[in-house]
């Protein structure tokens, strides 16, 4: 960001040499330093400027310090805007940052007393390297200590001697949870004609959040597959995975599917980071859209008639969180009047976005067939929404739709075979649920746009 004015940070030896000059605590024989002394010189406390010797030389700024007693503490402030002219100090929210965390640690080591005492201290000191890791990992703040905590409650410390590796930046101390979550999303284009092959496509991802104790917690999560289920391809995985058969990683969606191909189970060992991950992804080939349909505009005496069939596929549980058909018209004026009817659900109508929404809700009809039929005529007084692509009859609906507890991989993580090798019995929490993404059907009497081979890219 600061291009040619940028200022490399020197070894901690030099910085802490040119803070203590510039602090007027070191070379007691040179009371005088010239660019800290001279009148023309104008204190930006408590933002200072260090001076950096050398060929890579220049003006470290600002560096942000705070003294108390026998302790300095002080950081740098990334400058996020341009360095010349240097901005206000109050324009910089790292400075801000900044001096929140120094007065936090400050209150951490000095305790409740204006001097720690030289035992708390040492003590607290000692846990800093931790500390910062934990608040400030990489350089940016998180968090501050807990003003006035004790040695013992201010941070949680690993236990043992395994190292705590710099990516994570702490250990969790609590209740022992461990949550694993399966989504997989479905994609469809269809036309309603022979001569347009209709695609489709199913990928996942297993999400998780492990709040387990220890340094390097081992978990072991368990994919498996109906007995008929087709292999996982394009399976990706998450660096944190220690050890994976490498048959699962050769599976590509973009060859031939293979008899043979390892259909698992899958197991994925690691040793989870703090945060929510995504611990894997994969692509599936199913042999059906979950939802089929028609979809059939006609121009009709200035109205569009409109017929459209829906029906969900047997493999399909019949029990959705919610249920949605959208269907936009563009490039026409607004809507003037609407007489359609559907066999099952509502329909809602927002003429002002020439849009019917037609909410089939959680479930279909016994017969799994809905139908919406009816015209609608364009005689508002205001043009409507624009699509370069979506003209004269070139129209689709969109399908919006969530089921719970179910994928149609068959894939599932089975609660009992979530394993975590911890001192602590931890609270296994699975779920898995099916969402449609970019699930389009288009009119069949209007020209659509086609995609040849895999929608996954």
């Amino acid at each position: 960001m600061a291009g040619s004015l940028y200022v490399s940070v020197p070894e901690d030896g030099t910085v802490l040499q040119l803070l203590l000059t510039e602090l007027g605590l070191s070379d007691s024989d040179k009371p005088y330093v010239a660019l800290r002394d001279d009148c023309l010189h104008q204190q930006r406390s408590p933002a200072l400027e260090l001076h950096v010797e050398g060929p890579s030389g220049g003006v470290l700024w600002p560096v942000l310090v705070i003294s108390q007693g026998p302790l300095i503490l002080a950081c740098l402030a990334m400058v996020d805007a341009p360095a010349d002219p240097r901005p206000p100090l109050a324009s910089l929210f790292s400075v801000s940052q900044g001096l929140s965390l120094l007065a936090g640690l400050q209150a951490f080591l000095c305790g409740s007393g204006s001097k720690p005492d030289r035992e708390g201290l040492a003590s607290r000191l000692a846990m800093m390297p931790s500390i910062l890791l934990q608040i400030c990992p990489l350089g940016t703040p998180l968090d501050i200590p807990q003003p006035g905590a004790s040695s013992a409650s201010a941070m949680p410390t690993p236990a043992g001697t395994q190292k705590q590796p710099a990516w994570k930046t702490g250990v969790h101390r609590g209740r022992a949870v461990v949550n694993v979550a399966l989504t997989e999303m479905v994609r469809s284009m269809q036309y309603g004609n022979r001569n347009r092959q209709d695609l489709w496509d199913v990928y996942g991802t297993v999400t998780c959040k492990c709040e387990v104790e220890g340094v390097l917690p081992n978990v072991t999560v368990t994919l498996t597959l109906p007995p008929n289920g087709s292999p996982l391809m394009d399976v990706l995985v998450h660096p944190c995975v220690s050890s994976l058969d490498a048959s699962v990683l050769t599976a590509m969606s973009v060859e031939d599917c293979d008899s043979s191909a390892f259909s698992g189970p899958y197991k994925f060992p690691f040793s989870p980071p703090l945060e929510p991950f995504r611990l894997c992804s994969y692509t599936s080939q199913v042999p059906v859209p979950p939802i089929l349909g028609t979809y059939q505009l006609k121009n009709d005496d200035n109205q569009l008639r409109i017929t459209v069939s829906l029906k969900l596929h047997e493999s399909v549980r019949n029990s959705f969180e919610y249920c949605e058909a959208h269907l936009p018209f563009f490039n026409r004026d607004q809507m003037g009047s609407v007489d359609v009817k559907v066999s099952s659900g509502q329909l809602e109508v927002s003429k002002e976005k020439n849009l019917l929404v037609w909410v089939l809700g959680q479930k279909f009809p016994k017969s799994r067939e809905v139908s919406l039929e009816g015209s609608v005529s364009f005689s508002g007084e205001f043009p409507g929404p624009t699509d370069p692509l979506c003209t004269d009859l070139t129209a689709y609906i969109k399908l919006y739709f969530r089921v719970p507890d179910l994928t149609l991989s068959g894939c599932c993580v089975d609660q009992h075979s979530v394993q975590v090798y911890s001192s602590a019995k931890p609270r296994i929490v699975t779920s898995r649920e099916l969402l449609s993404s970019e699930y389009f059907i288009w009119n069949s009497t209007g020209t659509a746009p086609v995609s040849s081979g895999h929608m996954m890219l």
